[in-house]
């Protein structure tokens, strides 16, 4: 009997072993986070499979196999499934684009628009540099920072942006914050041609009529009008030509509102400079009270701080301790 006993022992014991031995739950490769808004979890890789589940974005799955471009995962709740590769962030990445959350929420809004189409947010300027979130046609977007990068050969999939330029081209990038409708906070870098502003009017007429491709704009202040209205105040920063410029925006304008006309006013006008975002902008308290605006020229020999004031229409430039004020232009004979 007691060898029956202990053979039957002995068995359960080799059961238990061999049960634990395959079936146990092997630990994951590693961790990963969606990707999109939504990320349809498949029940295979084969073509006819059903959808098991969904994660949203920035949510945590353990990543148990790879295969190709398609990753078996295990979701918080215990289901395993399939996604595809590019729907899933790597652990670094999820980090990254955190702490690029981070600095942007604390970095000054520099004009503000809408994605015109499908467009990539990247971790980093460029095609290459991984991409953190795709955002759909008209996500509102704030505008942060610009970086100029060379047009690379290699396509980026999955958006509109596959499309490369010649050799030696180069584009500009925008840093921006976008304000999607899952309110996920997230910021990374976007093509500038996906990015359309959204300039107050009439201020879009009056850069079309100077020639001036609009970089970001600010209210000044306020003036009430005759309608007892508050009419903004602008300051308008562009450049001429074609993106990839060295300077972010190498002109400058400001319109103030005239009440005789009830229209606005160029009040201030400066050109030839080599700008640097951002501009600063701090204003006293109350309508229409003095303003001044600051920022990094790179004209000339390293950079400088450029300093304006504005007194109810009038605006001039502060000058440095013994900076003598620039020439004015000579009047051409026959000039009116």
């Amino acid at each position: 009997m007691r060898k029956v006993l202990f053979g039957s022992a002995l068995l359960l014991l080799v059961a238990m072993a061999a049960y634990f031995r395959f079936h146990h739950a092997k630990p994951p490769m590693e961790v990963a986070y969606g990707g999109n808004r939504q990320v349809t979890v498949w029940s295979t890789m084969a073509q006819v499979r059903e959808p098991v589940t969904t994660i949203g974005f920035g949510e945590r799955v353990d990543v148990l196999k790879r295969f190709q471009d398609e990753v078996q995962v295990q979701t918080a709740g215990g289901v395993t499934g399939w996604i595809q590769e590019r729907d899933l962030l790597s652990a670094d990445l999820w980090l990254k684009s955190k702490d690029l959350a981070t600095r942007a929420a604390a970095m000054p809004i520099e004009a503000r628009g809408h994605t015109r189409a499908l467009a990539n947010l990247h971790a980093e300027p460029g095609r290459d540099s991984p991409r953190i979130r795709q955002l759909n046609k008209d996500v509102p977007v704030d505008v942060l920072e610009r970086s100029v990068v060379e047009a690379a050969s290699a396509r980026t999939p999955g958006a509109a942006e596959e499309t490369s330029g010649p050799p030696g081209k180069k584009e500009d990038w925008w840093l921006v914050r976008a304000h999607t409708t899952d309110q996920t906070a997230m910021a990374g870098w976007v093509m500038g041609r996906f990015i359309d502003l959204d300039v107050p009017e009439p201020l879009p007429d009056y850069a079309s009529s100077a020639a001036m491709r609009v970089v970001a704009w600010f209210e000044l202040n306020g003036v009430i009008d005759d309608a007892g209205k508050t009419r903004p105040q602008y300051l308008l920063l562009g450049t001429h030509g074609p993106e990839g410029q060295p300077c972010d925006f190498s002109m400058l304008r400001v319109y103030t509102w005239g009440e005789k006309r009830a229209r606005y006013e160029t009040a201030f006008v400066e050109s030839g400079v080599c700008g640097k975002l951002p501009v600063l902008v701090t204003r006293s308290p109350g309508t229409g009270g003095d303003v001044a605006f600051v920022f990094k020229n790179l004209s000339g020999n390293g950079a400088e701080q450029r300093t304006y004031r504005m007194k109810q229409t009038v605006v001039r430039r502060v000058r440095e301790a013994g900076e003598k004020p620039a020439p004015k232009p000579k009047a051409r004979k026959g000039a009116r």
